[in-house]
């Protein structure tokens, strides 16, 4: 029964949409976005998306309806994550990697009304013009692309936003609304459509800027993908806090190094893969820090070697953990102060856990088939569970697959973990990469992870193999830094000084690594060959 308390009082919904009318009414003057030579003020970043938003209601744009951008980290993505949702309307922001018949299954599957996208990617939607549900094409011409690609469409996106008008508009949203559609990249099968909230969004935002200290002087480099969990909730991070965005098209690590010096850089998040190709690249011997750095990574558990070469270049590197259907990030290796009398070996042992949930995150568990607390004593394994603020509404069309994954009224990650005694998390594997050899589970991750303290090791994945005796024995999938060289038995005998023999990998192959779009090594790839392979020689 109400007291009566609340009865005069009118509570604003939370939508992302609010952080860029605060800031532009805030810092109507301050650099917003910076791309090549191009500089907006807030004060023109809010008007250009008053008129993008204008001229999609005037196309016929309407609550619920979805509209996908194709395109690399450019202005016209970032505009777009305030002036669709602006109209109620739904984002799909589209992974540039994928092939043209997985765009066509997206933009099909979400029955996208509108298609903005770039001219360099335009052979890519050439097979999309005759989807039910796509109404019109948009093309987006940018200086900085490498060719000036084919066009689909007589309308142009400058075109497109001069025809709107660049008075204000107000967002009339419920929180719990659809904002986005976000793809996952799927290792196997067609990927599905998750969906994400206005309050999600909002407050996956708000935990971003409070987790690695974002301000009104940030300058926020865009290396990691907008169009992956719509950039972990940072096109609305950095805006909510009055901060630069730094657009960059395409990740170099030339470009990345110089721009950290000339431009400020604060801040950057980016998969531990992208990483590893930073801190090798020869660019990376003129990095000059001006101000402090905070790296932000994710996707793949980062060895304790990427982490230890990451801090040694002088930035601060925040460990999150996460996935598409929880909005990018959940949880975070909160930094204790006292952690930092240890050596660097033993800091980059803790900082490689997953940690704890984001202040906004609410709950995080490790859980035994039984749905369970296992022991937080570092060594039972159990299977990752969340819920909370940012966990995903669920899979566009897909009830079957969103009832699945919320199973208990938790959501199931697929990972596999441990609690380690000060109630820290640490994964093991993924649930279908955990190998069974004699009876003994052997975690791919920890093999790995002393797979990558070989100062000759550039990438690595480890997988099991199928073994007449042992049923699976680990193999390890190695690349090499340039100019390096190392046999089988050389990295064996390394791995044998440093894990139990039986979870040492019994064979290593070198060569490039397969990979999904969004850079995290298939796995399935490898196994898949390899069982194969075996099956054939058995019959």
């Amino acid at each position: 029964m109400s007291d009566g308390s609340f009865e005069h009082v009118w509570i604003a919904p939370l939508t992302p949409v609010s952080f860029l009318t605060r800031s532009a009414r805030v810092f109507p003057e301050r650099t917003a976005v910076i791309y090549g030579d191009e500089r907006r003020s807030y004060g023109e970043l809010v008007e250009r998306v008053y008129r993008l938003a204008s001229a999609l209601r005037d196309a016929g744009v309407g609550a619920g309806d979805r509209v996908a951008f194709l395109c690399p980290n450019t202005p016209p993505l970032l505009e777009a994550h305030f002036a669709v949702p602006l109209l109620g309307a739904v984002l799909v922001a589209v992974n540039t990697r994928l092939n043209g018949d997985e765009i066509r299954y997206i933009l099909d599957h979400s029955g996208a009304k509108l298609l903005f996208v770039d001219s360099e990617l335009a052979a890519l939607a050439r097979g999309t013009q005759d989807l039910p549900t796509l109404e019109r094409t948009i093309m987006i011409l940018d200086a900085q692309a490498g060719a000036p690609g084919e066009r689909l469409s007589e309308r142009e996106y400058e075109a497109f936003l001069a025809s709107g008008s660049p008075e204000p508009i107000v967002a009339e949203v419920a929180e719990t609304d659809t904002i986005t559609i976000n793809y996952t990249s799927g290792t196997t099968g067609r990927p599905k459509g998750v969906m994400y909230s206005h309050r999600g969004a909002y407050m996956n935002a708000l935990g971003e800027a409070l987790e690695v200290g974002l301000d009104s002087s940030s300058v926020y480099l865009w290396v990691l993908p907008m169009f992956h969990c719509n950039g972990w909730c940072f096109p609305w991070a950095v805006t909510a806090m009055g901060g630069t965005h730094l657009c960059l098209r395409k990740f170099e690590p030339a470009t990345v190094v110089r721009l950290i010096g000339t431009q400020g850089v604060s801040h950057f998040c980016a998969a531990p893969t992208v990483l590893i190709m930073l801190v090798n690249n020869p660019a990376i011997a003129d990095l000059e820090l001006k101000r402090p750095l905070r790296i932000v990574t994710a996707a793949a558990p980062p060895s304790p070697t990427i982490l230890q070469a990451v801090e040694a270049l002088g930035a601060r590197i925040d460990h999150v953990y996460g996935l598409t259907e929880t909005y990018g990030p959940h949880s975070i290796c909160e930094w204790h102060p006292e952690w930092n009398a240890h050596d660097p070996e033993e800091r980059a042992r803790l900082k490689a856990r997953q940690g704890v949930p984001y202040i906004q995150a609410a709950d995080m568990r490790v859980v035994d088939e039984q749905m369970q607390d296992v022991p937080a004593d570092g060594e039972t394994m159990g299977e990752v569970v969340m819920r909370g603020n940012n966990v995903m509404k669920g899979y566009y069309r897909q009830p079957e697959a969103t009832a699945e994954a919320f199973r208990g009224g938790w959501f199931h990650s697929g990972d596999i973990g441990v609690v380690h005694p000060d109630g820290y998390i640490e994964l093991r594997d993924r649930k279908k990469d955990i190998i069974i050899s004699g009876g003994e589970n052997i975690s791919t991750i920890e093999v790995e992870k002393a797979v990558y303290a070989h100062p000759a090791v550039l990438e690595c994945a480890v997988i099991a193999v199928p073994d007449p005796f042992w049923g699976e024995v680990p193999k390890a999938f190695v690349t090499l830094k340039e100019g390096q060289s190392l046999t089988q038995d050389e990295l064996i005998a390394f791995l044998r000084e440093r894990l139990a023999h039986y979870k040492c990998p019994r064979a290593v192959e070198f060569g490039e690594l397969p990979k999904t779009s969004t850079g995290k090594v298939q796995k399935y790839v490898l196994r898949e060959r390899e069982w194969q392979a075996y099956e054939k020689r058995v019959h």
